[in-house]
């Protein structure tokens, strides 16, 4: 029996005092939140006898005492649980009684490591109230303590080493307690009982601040107290190493125009935007747009970077700080946070320190291209190229785990980045899942483990295209596969060859079957699952993005596939153009322009942004490279065709990160007249033959983006501003997205859509499509549990290869 007892236990004739026995087991977030104490506090108040343990399996209690007693604390288990504890389940079974009734004792016993692995681990947790109230409290004993924490917040996933969760299964293990944390720890009623990462100024772990040596030597310690002289240090425009939760920050003053320029330069970042962490919202609320969902995710416990639309026109009052150009150049959003360790008060000030900087831009503690640095020996060897002075400590970090990114898109959160704060609390599953490993793609890797109902989405891990990625990549798959407790039989990758996670999944595939997920329905099947559908009717999945191994061999990213977790078919896609040089086209959007415009037969005249923009040399070579089809891979991408139009709109005409020109084209198009509703219009092909639908796409309605170059080059010429060419652009694919849609539901019935893939993180398309969509009738899934970009691919996968393994199975 699960869930809380019938209310029989007590009648109309008072209390039932028949003597009950009862073991219950509480799944879900239990343990590192306060359960065990709750538990033992309800007993007590109940006066029930028993004891309550950690195991792998969770929280299991024994009470005993009267039936009514024993049904009201059941009935209160989940409804009263701390503030940080998720409960997924509450299972009962009747015990014979013992004779413990009326007064206990009730009493905690130590934690079980025997039997399967079934709990979950809570994430990471931002500093709590009254961890802070301590922080800023003179007369207390945690007075400016780095490390304040309770079973209310602190670190959880990034120290744990394995489970039931207690402080020898983490990195506190070696802090010994003193006397007083002790005390703290063994009190059931203090908010520290058995709070792992418990520790003081005596007995927990040290902060020291090392700088560089005169001499070249080793960096040493400063002699100043390192809060103090880090503050002094940013004030005078230095750039910090960090040690956090998951990871090493660099940090520098977000106000500092030399000094952000100079962490740009030596970080190798281009005009990647940064993340700023402000000490409260009212230090940018004069910068951004800040709505209550906006407000309530800055504050959550989790304390993502949020993204935050820029104001146009921002007013800057008295002393209100402004932070420097270079911080997020182009983009229209400011990614912003809010400080979640005690260390970051301290960086920003407590209440009467002098003044220091109050944004500081915070940023992976890393080069471009490489995993965030989490060892300490490794900080001062590959970040000392990058920074001034190391802020670090010597509790170690057991997992790496980024910042989480999350926006608001039409009053909904929308992940663009799942790591700290989220990881690793599992994803609900519409269907029972066989034990499986979904290892992800190659960009923004994220892989999962699936059981039962539950889906673990590992943390952010990265471009899988350096060795240091790769080898975090599988000590986190070992990671989390010892605290789940999953044991994969199948395994599930991309289907490009190429892809260093395929062929991971190949080598340690160890005779287990690894199935293969073409991209984009996995794109389309993360949405599914996410939002709790069953796979018994299929979706018209739009999936737009960057790049995808298609089953023709051509790269896609335009697609309309009619899909289910059994398979797809093309129904549509943007009609094929050549992708000169491959990756040399993504970081030169000009290259993508051209192209489009031979395709479409539009002259390369030298009135054309992106005609200018290509050197003679170069220009003359891609016109023969074109022409003789060398080196140009076919593609259907729309994220190509947003870089196309950037460059040629005379936007963005170098791509120094993923999905620069398209971020610069949203900008754009925001900043274009309210009153313009005219859209350009795609033309629709109809396919050369309606037998042999299939997924290579012969019988797909082709979406021609000629016509609406054609009106772009037309509205340039008559000099149209490129805000507004931008926002006409962004209304035709929302109407080509509604025509396609409206065409599929006409031919097969369906009318349930899933808006997906990287180019719907832009939530000016993605709110205009899902609008259009739902004024015509259709239901729109929309990313809000995994990212739409491919850091949410896994989950795709695992569904699609649960549903291949199950029939095999039954064939079998």
């Amino acid at each position: 029996m699960s869930g809380p007892l019938p209310p029989a236990a007590v009648t109309d004739a008072g209390p039932d005092d028949t003597p009950r026995r009862r073991r219950v087991t509480v799944r879900g977030v239990v343990q590192g939140v306060g359960f065990r104490p709750y538990l033992y506090g309800l007993a007590t108040e109940l006066a029930l006898a028993g004891h309550v343990t950690n195991t792998p399996e969770g929280v299991v209690a024994e009470v005993e005492g009267t039936a009514s007693a024993v049904a009201r604390f059941c009935d209160r288990i989940a409804r009263h649980a701390p503030p940080l504890a998720r409960v997924e389940s509450v299972h009962h079974q009747e015990l014979p009684v013992t004779g413990g009734r009326g007064g206990g004792p009730f009493t905690i016993l130590a934690s079980r490591a025997d039997g399967p692995v079934r709990t979950l681990v809570s994430p990471d947790t931002a500093t709590c109230a009254a961890c802070l109230d301590e922080l800023a409290d003179p007369a207390d004993r945690r007075h400016r303590h780095p490390f304040v924490n309770c079973t209310h917040c602190g670190p959880r996933f990034t120290i744990v080493t394995g489970v039931p969760y207690d402080r020898a299964h983490t990195t506190m293990a070696g802090f010994a307690l003193c006397p007083d944390c002790a005390r703290e720890y063994a009190d059931p009623g203090d908010r520290r009982f058995h709070a792992q990462p418990v520790a003081c100024p005596a007995c927990g772990p040290r902060l020291r601040l090392l700088v560089p040596r005169a001499d070249g030597g080793a960096p040493e310690a400063a002699d100043a107290d390192p809060v103090t002289e880090a503050r002094a240090l940013l004030a005078r425009g230095a750039i910090l190493a960090v040690k956090g939760l998951g990871g090493y920050h660099l940090a520098c003053d977000a106000t500092d125009r030399t000094a952000v320029t100079l962490l740009r330069h030596r970080k190798n970042r281009g005009d990647k935007p940064f993340a700023v962490m402000a000490r409260d919202t009212a230090d940018v609320e004069h910068l951004v747009r800040l709505g209550p969902e906006e407000r309530s995710l800055l504050e959550s416990a989790a304390r993502p970077v949020v993204l935050l639309r820029r104001r146009t026109d921002p007013a800057y009052p008295a002393g209100a700080p402004r932070p420097a150009e270079a911080v997020a150049p182009g983009s229209p959003d400011l990614g912003v946070m809010l400080p979640y360790t005690p260390l970051h008060h301290l960086l920003l000030g407590l209440p009467g320190d002098p003044e220091g900087p109050r944004l500081l831009v915070m940023t992976s503690g890393n080069a471009a291209g490489e995993p965030i640095v989490t060892d300490d020996a490794e900080a001062l060897e590959r970040l000392a190229h990058l920074a001034d002075a190391w802020l670090t400590h010597d509790r170690p970090i057991r997992v790496p785990c980024d910042d989480s990114v999350v926006r608001v898109s039409d009053g909904e959160p929308l992940i663009v980045r799942r790591s700290r704060g989220y990881a690793p609390l599992p994803v609900p599953l519409p269907l029972p899942v066989g034990p499986a490993l979904a290892v992800g793609g190659d960009l923004k890797n994220a892989f999962c483990l699936g059981e039962g109902r539950r889906a673990w989405l590992s943390a952010h891990i990265g471009d899988m295209d350096d060795l240091a990625t790769q080898r975090v990549f599988e000590h986190a798959v070992a990671h989390l596969t010892s605290l789940t407790g999953v044991r994969p039989a199948t395994l599930a990758a991309d289907r490009h060859p190429g892809y260093r996670s395929t062929r991971w999944a190949d080598r340690s595939a160890a005779g287990r079957p690894v199935v293969r997920v073409q991209h984009h329905h996995a794109h389309i099947a993360a949405a599914m699952a996410e939002h709790g559908l069953d796979g018994a009717r299929p979706v018209i999945g739009v999936a737009f993005d960057g790049t995808g191994h298609g089953d023709d061999g051509a790269v896609w990213g335009g697609e309309i596939l009619l899909a289910d977790y059994d398979g797809f078919t093309r129904f549509g896609h943007l009609a094929y153009a050549p992708l000169p040089g491959g990756d040399a086209a993504v970081r030169r959007p000009y290259r993508m322009a051209l192209a489009h415009l031979r395709a479409a037969g539009i002259d390369w005249t030298d009135d054309l942004a992106c005609t200018s923009a290509c050197p003679a040399d170069e220009l003359r070579v891609l016109s023969r490279q074109l022409e003789r089809g060398l080196n140009c891979v076919p593609t259907s991408s729309m994220g190509r065709l947003f870089d196309a139009v950037s460059s040629l709109t005379g936007i963005c005409h170098h791509s120094g990160y993923e999905a620069q020109a398209a971020v610069e084209l949203e900008a754009a198009a925001l900043h274009a007249p309210s009153g313009d509703t005219t859209a350009y219009e795609f033309a629709l092909r109809a396919p050369d033959s309606d037998v042999g639908v299939g997924n290579g796409g012969g019988g797909a309605v082709r979406a021609d983006p000629a016509p609406v170059l054609a009106a772009i080059v037309d509205d340039l010429r008559v000099g149209e501003p490129p805000a507004v060419v931008a926002a006409r652009f962004h209304r035709a694919v929302t109407g080509l997205v509604h025509r396609m849609c409206v065409r599929a539901r006409e031919r097969h019935g369906l009318d349930t859509v899933a808006l997906t893939g990287g180019v719907l993180a832009n939530t000016l398309l993605s709110s205009a499509c899902a609008e259009a969509l739902r004024r015509d009738g259709f239901t729109v899934l929309r990313h809000r549990l995994v990212p739409p970009n491919d850091g949410g691919l896994a989950l795709g996968q695992l569904m699609v290869a649960a549903r291949a393994t199950n029939r095999t199975a039954t064939t079998d």
